[in-house]
């Protein structure tokens, strides 16, 4: 399930269980809602991740040009 899912289902536990009194369901989506969360904060550091490694192989790749011309005079 998706991580927009999950938080509008947890949501929809919590409150369940809030009106029902049942302190599990409350629970159950109160997880709910952190598994979605979780996932969002995994998203967010695999973009960075992946932009990091970008500027690395850029930062690499230019440096690299540059030993190689001066071994070329």
């Amino acid at each position: 399930m998706g991580k927009h899912f999950d938080d509008a289902s947890g949501k929809a536990k919590e409150a369940y269980g809030k009106a029902a009194g049942d302190r599990g369901k409350q629970a159950e989506g109160k997880t709910d809602q952190a598994k979605a969360g979780a996932k969002d904060k995994a998203d967010q550091a695999k973009k960075k991740s992946e932009e990091l490694k970008d500027r690395a192989e850029g930062a690499t790749g230019s440096t690299g040009e540059k030993i190689k011309n001066v071994f070329k005079r």
